[in-house]
């Protein structure tokens, strides 16, 4: 999908950015419709798809109870998680930086 930026002088330019799946790292094309939260990643529907079954496990294994703000909130912790941008241990992975882009080797080695 193309994106429009406005420059100094208010001219509108059209930016064709390539999408990559944050879990999968495969390509999404562009003429894909995402879930509108799977978009903020991005995740393919594939591993969105994926990611509706598992949650549901996550929800039953931890016997979280959606009406708690507390429990919310630990699992959209794993659903970034699973989407690959967020660390087991909480931190933030900035994909921007080509070192994390590395899945064969842990950040910080």
């Amino acid at each position: 999908m193309p994106k429009s930026i406005k420059d100094k002088s208010g001219r509108l330019w059209f930016i064709c950015m390539s999408r990559t799946c944050t879990k999968c790292k495969s390509s999404i094309p562009d003429n894909e419709e995402l879930d509108m939260i799977a978009q903020k990643y991005p995740v393919c529907n594939k591993c969105w798809s994926e990611w509706k079954e598992y949650r549901v496990m996550v929800m039953n294994e931890m016997r979280l109870d959606m009406s708690m703000p507390d429990h919310r909130k630990l699992l959209k912790k794993h659903e970034k998680i699973f989407a690959g941008v967020m660390s087991a241990d909480g931190e933030v992975i900035d994909y921007a930086n080509e070192d994390n882009r590395k899945p064969d080797d842990p950040p910080g080695v």
